[in-house]
C-alpha cells in the first residue's frame, strides 16, 4: 500500500500508535476517570480547532483566533455583572463580526487570509488591552457561578464541557456534511476557480466560513474566561499553534477541500496524547512548543495537496 492510499488512515494510525506508546510508558494513562478529565480540559482548544477547520477547509487560515479568544475573555469578565448570562451572546456576536470582517478583507480587498486575519487579530488584541487596562481581571465568583456554573457540572457522570463540545461538534458536522453551504465549502476548497465557474457566490461562502471560525473562537474564549474566572489579553496565548496542529494532523490540509470536523476530533486527541507524553516526560513549556512546531511541519508535509501548488511553489 503506497502513501497516497494510506494517507486517509494516517491520523487514526497515529492516534492509536501514540496512545499505545504512552499507555505502555505510563499505565495510569488508561484510567477512565483520568482520561475523561484530560479530554475535558482541552475542550476550549477543541472548540477553537473546530472553528479553524472551516477556515482551512476552504484553503485559508485564521490567525486571529487566539487574540479573538483573548478579547472575549476580557469582554465576558468586564460585562458579566451588567448583562449576566446574556454576556455569552455579546461574546458570540463579537466573534462572528470579527470573523466576518476577516472574510470581507480577504475577499473584497483581496488580502491573503494569513495577512487579513493576522491584522484583525491585532485589532482584537488592542481591544482586549484597552478594555482590561492592560491588566489581568477577575470575575465575581458568585456571578460566574450563577450564570455559568452549569458549564462545569456533570450529567450522568459526564462533564458538561464534553456535552457542550459534543453539541458544537454536531452543529459543525451538520453544517459541513448536510447542508448546501457545506457542499459549497468543499467546492471552494477543492478549486476556487471551478466554484466561481459553477455559479457559487464564493465571496459570501468565504466570509461565512471566517465568521463561523470567529464564532467558535469566541465560544472557546468564553470557556477560558469562565474556567479560569477572569480575563486577560494574554489568557489564550499558546493555543493558536495547537489549534492549527490539531486540524492539520487530523488530515485537513492547508490546500483545503479534504478532511473536515471529524478529522479535527482525531487531530485534537493526537495533540492531547502528545501533550500528556511530554508532561509525563517532564518536557518544559518552551520545548513543548518546539515539538509542536516540528509536528506542524510534518503534518503540512504529509497532508498538503501538491497538485494545487504546481506552478506556484518551485
Amino acid at each position: 500500500m503506497n502513501l497516497t492510499r494510506l494517507k486517509p488512515y494516517l491520523p487514526w494510525i497515529t492516534l492509536v500508535t501514540l496512545t499505545l506508546l504512552v499507555g505502555i510508558a505510563n499505565p495510569a494513562f488508561f484510567n477512565p476517570v483520568g482520561l475523561m478529565g484530560l479530554v475535558a480540559d482541552i475542550v476550549p482548544l477543541f472548540i477553537m480547532a473546530l472553528g479553524m477547520t472551516f477556515a482551512i477547509y476552504i484553503g485559508g487560515i485564521d490567525l486571529s483566533m487566539q487574540q479573538m479568544a483573548n478579547l472575549v475573555t476580557v469582554v465576558a469578565t468586564v460585562y458579566l455583572a451588567q448583562f449576566g448570562i446574556a454576556v455569552a451572546f455579546i461574546c458570540i456576536i463579537t466573534g462572528f463580526l470579527f470573523g466576518a470582517i476577516s472574510g470581507f478583507v480577504t475577499t473584497r480587498l483581496y488580502v491573503p487570509s494569513f495577512v487579513s486575519t493576522l491584522a484583525v487579530g491585532f485589532v482584537a488584541l488592542s481591544g482586549a488591552k484597552y478594555l482590561s487596562g492592560e491588566r489581568a481581571l477577575s470575575m465575581d465568583a458568585t456571578l460566574r457561578n450563577e450564570s455559568f456554573g452549569w458549564m462545569f457540572t456533570t450529567v450522568a457522570g459526564i462533564p458538561s464541557e464534553l456535552i457542550i463540545a459534543g453539541v458544537l461538534l454536531f452543529i459543525a458536522w451538520f453544517l459541513q456534511t448536510r447542508t448546501t453551504f457545506g457542499r459549497a465549502l468543499k467546492a471552494v476548497g477543492s478549486g476556487e476557480l471551478a466554484a466561481v465557474a459553477s455559479g457559487l457566490n464564493v465571496d459570501k461562502i468565504k466570509i461565512l466560513a471566517f465568521a463561523i471560525s470567529g464564532t467558535f473562537a469566541a465560544i472557546a474564549g468564553l470557556m477560558f474566561s469562565v474556567k479560569l474566572s477572569g480575563g486577560d489579553a494574554n489568557l489564550a496565548n499558546g493555543f493558536l499553534l495547537l489549534a492549527i496542529v490539531a486540524v492539520l494532523v487530523g488530515g485537513t490540509p492547508l490546500t483545503g477541500g479534504v478532511g473536515g470536523v471529524i478529522n479535527t476530533v482525531i487531530g485534537t486527541l493526537i495533540v492531547v496524547v502528545i501533550r500528556s507524553a511530554m508532561i509525563y516526560l517532564e518536557v518544559d513549556a518552551t520545548q513543548q512548543q518546539m515539538v509542536f512546531g516540528v509536528v506542524l511541519i510534518a503534518a503540512i508535509a504529509l497532508t498538503i495537496d501538491r497538485s494545487k501548488l504546481r506552478g506556484i511553489v518551485k
